[in-house]
């Protein structure tokens, strides 16, 4: 026992004494290393690191389903967060195949790295946490190679993004354009019947019933064209969700989301108030406060309806694949939306049917006076809302599009301040080699001696 202890005990002063007899050795070694290091941090070619900042937009706007589609196709994956997923975007080939072709343009292709090498050695992407701020610092071998990389990752992920998000509205704007064609025809049509209908039966004036009766449905009409319209733009949505999906769009989640009590109650609350807003717009002027007030809660209402549909889905153990995620949950959104406008439809066309059998004793020509004049006021609030929905559409196209904004251009690095190699520190690396090296040895001496 005593043996195995003096085995296991260093005697310091020995090994002081040891180093100190061969300090020439020992210093040559620690020399060397560190020489070594130095000469290796002088050969090394000189890098160069220049930095842009971008903001990604807080106004609440997503990044649609294009481009979650963009990162599973092109192997970025989807990160949490909408900066994390800027950050993966900005890593893709789309991106970065321009990049690496310019550059290394002295290379044959071949030998050129691909995106995903190139962006682990000559980008450093990091999102500040709590903000949407991106820094991209980009890295090159010379200053102006740096800022080139910089600028253009910035640049070539905003064409992106341009490009997503106009792929991603065509269909919903093709969609809109198609109808509003139609909508005016249709409009147009029934405001011509009507002025027929008048002349030929001189009724430019009805009674004071008829006028009441005429102002009631004018609530009606106003309330089913713009149903008419948010089912239009709930059904494009999704047409563009389905393109984008494919054949997964039909079969990857069997939940039915109306069996969620949370969206069942939202989903009657918002039939109610549009049976609501139809009694207070027959009483009062569209800019009345309790018709403004009604719109607002409406509204509220299917915001709050939105989120309790991604609240469900995210809650439920589906199988499908992550990357689809946003466009699943873009087509459960707009399904549901269409789901519940179509029902609200039907409880006010039935408030409407049967203020139509109230007027049951009125003359013959008056009805049909009345039944054109209702057409013609539906026709015609259909194109005016069909007409706001797509202006709305391409104004939120040209936005997103202008999601990220520069907030630090890329910089030009210093010619004489390279940021790479890091020279002090290879030689200190170099210094601290050779120290553990020497005492490496002189620990086998010791152990010689011993």
């Amino acid at each position: 026992m005593e043996r195995i202890e003096q085995d296991e005990t260093i005697d310091l002063q020995k090994l002081a004494a040891i180093i100190f007899d061969r300090k020439k050795l020992f210093g040559g070694i620690v020399a060397a290393f560190t020489l070594v290091a130095l000469i290796i941090s002088l050969v090394l070619p000189k890098e160069y690191t220049s930095q842009v900042t971008v903001q990604s937009s807080s106004s609440g706007m997503d990044i649609g389903g294009a481009a979650a589609a963009m990162a599973a196709i092109t192997g970025g994956g989807m990160a949490s967060g909408k900066a994390a997923t800027y950050m993966e975007l900005m890593k893709t080939r789309v991106v970065l195949e321009p990049i690496i072709e310019q550059v290394f343009d002295d290379i044959e292709p071949e030998k050129r790295p691909d995106a995903e090498n190139f962006a682990k050695k000559n980008l450093d992407i990091v999102n500040t946490k709590g903000t949407q701020l991106i820094s991209v610092e980009a890295k090159g071998r010379t200053p102006e190679e740096a800022k080139y990389i910089a600028e253009n990752v910035v640049s070539n992920f905003l064409g992106l993004m341009t490009n997503l998000n106009k792929e991603n509205k065509s269909l919903v704007v093709s969609f809109l354009d198609e109808r509003i064609a139609t909508a005016k025809k249709e409009a147009d049509e029934s405001a011509k019947a009507l002025e027929e209908y008048s002349k030929e039966h001189k009724l430019y004036g009805p009674g004071e019933q008829t006028s009441a009766q005429l102002a009631k449905s004018a609530a009606y009409d106003k309330t089913l064209g713009e149903l008419a319209v948010t089912k239009m733009a709930q059904q494009a949505r999704l047409s563009s969700v389905a393109s984008q999906l494919g054949e997964q769009n039909s079969d990857a989640m069997k939940y039915n989301m109306a069996d969620a009590p949370s969206v069942q109650r939202l989903h009657n609350a918002i039939i109610d108030k549009e049976t609501e807003l139809v009694k207070m717009r027959m009483l009062y002027q569209e800019k009345h406060p309790s018709v403004v007030r009604a719109i607002a809660e409406l509204e509220e209402l299917n915001n709050q309806l939105s989120a309790e549909v991604q609240k469900v889905v995210n809650s439920q153990a589906i199988t499908v694949n992550e990357n689809q995620a946003e466009l699943q949950m873009a087509r459960y959104q707009a399904a549901t939306a269409l789901a519940v406008a179509t029902a609200s439809e039907a409880k006010v066309q039935a408030l409407q049917n049967k203020a139509d059998e109230d007027m049951a004793g009125m003359a013959d020509d008056i009805l049909e006076y009345r039944k054109l004049d209702r057409e013609a006021g539906i026709k015609q609030e259909i194109y005016n809302n069909l007409t706001k929905q797509i202006e709305q559409a391409k104004i939120q196209q040209t936005m997103e599009s202008m999601d990220i904004q520069v907030v630090d251009p890329a910089n030009l690095p210093d010619e004489n301040k390279p940021s790479g190699p890091k020279k002090k520190l290879i030689t200190l690396v170099g210094l601290v080699l050779g120290c553990m090296v020497s005492l490496g040895y002189s620990l086998v001496l010791y152990r010689k001696e011993c």
